[in-house]
């Protein structure tokens, strides 16, 4: 990169260009998040317990 102003590669100005940390540019809708996975797991349980009590019943 000898006398660059940009990266030849990335076009980045700096060494430190790009994203900030934790990269809260790529964050559109939560749906990898903690909360949201830990919602799709007790809708999981209850629909198995749901269906459980359906079988019991026929």
């Amino acid at each position: 990169m000898k006398d660059r102003s940009r990266c030849n590669l990335h076009g980045g100005k700096t060494v430190g260009a790009g994203a900030p940390k934790g990269n809260r540019n790529a964050w559109k809708h939560g749906e990898r998040s903690r909360e949201h996975k830990s919602i799709l797991e007790l809708a999981r349980m209850v629909e198995d317990a749901a269906s459980g009590l359906i079988d019991r019943t026929r």
